[in-house]
């Protein structure tokens, strides 16, 4: 536990270090200590941003550039349906691989945007997902992404396509250890596509890495989704966001020569109609 509350003091001192002013916060004395000083300074932060950008409005009011010491840069026009976001990526992914990343509201805006705009470009196909998939990201496919037909991992790794003449494989952190070990070792050349949520992985997690590797020997294109709302901001929260990473490899373009190629400015449109692009005041400073 003394550990833990002296991991937890840097992190709240990390956080307190991007306040103009400082708390000085203490070292926490307990679990509920720490989380009270964390939103507290989560809060803080927020408040912060708006008094230093008050210009910057949901319709852009103001292109004046923002005054935040963000590592990260935004460009947008009305109400942020074409916000640009440039910055570091949130993943450890190596000087070999390039990608594209699409910022959303939230994790579920980032999977339903992508799944609505696969239907651009599949008239039909199998989504197969392991045990254990999130289960909001199922009922969607169900209620909403009638284009895809849903199966289990169990009743089609390793054997061949069925009546659909694509398939698209839906991999989730939230799945054992065993079946994601499982699905790894099973052929990837059947599927079109991976969607990848990693939200339970840290950035620079080896499962990742490994799941990339896989997807590269294989030819198969990768679409990383995340829900950044805890895990990539020391467990607080200022505010919902989410994003989709096309991930592909300098020395074999798999977006280029696919089809799939389309699918960001595809996911970009169906963001700009749903309303769910991602607000710059939600992104870690």
């Amino acid at each position: 536990m003394e550990a833990y509350l002296r991991r937890k003091h840097e992190e709240v001192q990390l956080l307190d270090a991007c306040l103009d002013k400082s708390f000085a916060p203490p070292t926490p004395k307990s679990i509920n200590e720490a989380i009270a000083l964390k939103f507290k300074l989560t809060a803080a932060i927020r408040a912060q941003h708006d008094l230093k950008d008050w210009t910057t409005t949901e319709t852009a009011w103001s292109h004046r550039r923002q005054s935040s010491d963000s590592p990260f840069d935004f460009r947008y026009d009305y109400q942020r349906a074409d916000l640009d976001v440039a910055g570091p990526s949130f993943y450890d992914l190596g000087d070999d691989i390039d990608w594209e990343t699409v910022y959303t509201s939230s994790g579920m805006a980032s999977i339903s945007a992508l799944l609505l705009a696969s239907s651009h470009l599949f008239d039909r196909a199998d989504i197969v997902s392991l045990p254990g998939t999130y289960g909001e990201t199922l009922e969607f496919i169900e209620a909403y992404a009638r284009h895809l037909k849903s199966i289990t991992a169990g009743e089609v790794l390793g054997a061949p396509a069925s009546g659909a003449s694509h398939r698209i494989l839906l991999l989730d952190s939230c799945a054992s250890a065993k079946d994601f070990e499982a699905c790894l070792r099973s052929p990837w050349a059947q599927f079109d596509l991976c969607i990848f949520d990693n939200s339970c992985l840290a950035g620079g997690s080896g499962k990742i890495a490994r799941a990339l590797r896989k997807a590269r020997s294989c030819g198969v294109p990768v679409a990383m989704i995340r829900s950044h709302t805890k895990l990539d901001s020391l467990g607080v929260e200022y505010g919902r966001l989410g994003s989709t990473t096309f991930v592909r490899s300098a020395e074999a373009d798999l977006w280029v020569r696919s089809p799939l190629r389309k699918l960001p400015d595809e996911m970009r449109n169906a963001i700009r109609l749903l309303g769910g692009a991602a607000l710059p005041a939600h992104f870690p400073p």
